[in-house]
């Protein structure tokens, strides 16, 4: 039986021959995940969307954290979808909600059926590049406001993707179980920096503070002991 340490080596350099999407959005949970992919030893390419959000800075960020890696990256405009999607606060001219991220008012921040539409496009990437998996980082805070963040979903997009086409695509969620607070705390023990990420749901110069996201944010780090390194505006 292999030791633990030679049987991450041996699963590393299996995975080395193997490449996985990753849906990027330049937050700090697909950072986690996209580090996360490059630690296992995949070839990696991440993949974001100009799907019209309000907060379109989190692209930019993304951008420079791939730059930085040196990670395959593509940023893929699909914002026309918004002529027959709406409703959404982070799309439309709706004030973005303030306070806890499970709070009912958060529901204005759903973009109708975004999960799956990301997904979807992010397989037929995959299958184009002969890659395996595709990487998404929904996670167990997500539960109670985005149906699309579920388990159930999570496995029922896995189950059509795997048959969809002639090559089976996996999708891969692995902080599905786990809280923000969990991912931080794994995404320091990678040694990770959040300095590039972008949470917040509001576009500006700075982080609110305010939004659910931000919260959510904060008191990862809060409880993580750890000071967030991006700036707020509160």
């Amino acid at each position: 039986m292999l030791r633990p340490a030679k049987r991450l080596l041996y699963e590393s350099l299996r995975n080395m021959s193997q490449k996985v999407v990753v849906i990027y959005s330049g937050g700090m949970d697909s950072y986690t995940v996209l580090n996360k992919a490059i630690q296992d030893g995949y070839e990696v390419y991440a993949l974001s969307f100009d799907y019209g959000q309000r907060h379109v800075k989190e692209l930019d960020i993304a951008a420079k954290a791939c730059k930085d890696l040196d990670v395959h990256h593509k940023i893929v405009n699909i914002s026309a979808i918004n002529q027959i999607i709406g409703g959404s606060s982070l799309t439309d001219d709706i004030d973005v909600p303030e306070g806890h991220y499970e709070a009912e008012n958060m529901k204005s921040t759903i973009v109708p059926n975004r999960n799956m539409i990301l997904l979807s496009l992010a397989v037929g990437y995959a299958v184009s590049l002969k890659a395996c998996k595709v990487y998404y980082g929904a996670h167990s805070g997500d539960h109670a406001i985005y149906p699309d963040c579920r388990p159930e979903f999570v496995q029922k997009m896995d189950d059509v993707c795997r048959i969809a086409n002639y090559d089976a695509v996996e999708i891969v969620s692995p902080y599905l179980k786990n809280s923000k607070i969990d991912i931080l705390t794994d995404g320091l023990k990678m040694g990770l920096n959040y300095r590039d990420t972008w949470t917040c749901y509001n576009g500006r110069e700075k982080a609110c503070g305010k939004c659910g996201a931000c919260q959510e944010r904060l008191e990862a780090f809060k409880l993580n002991n750890v000071i967030d390194p991006i700036e707020y505006e509160i």
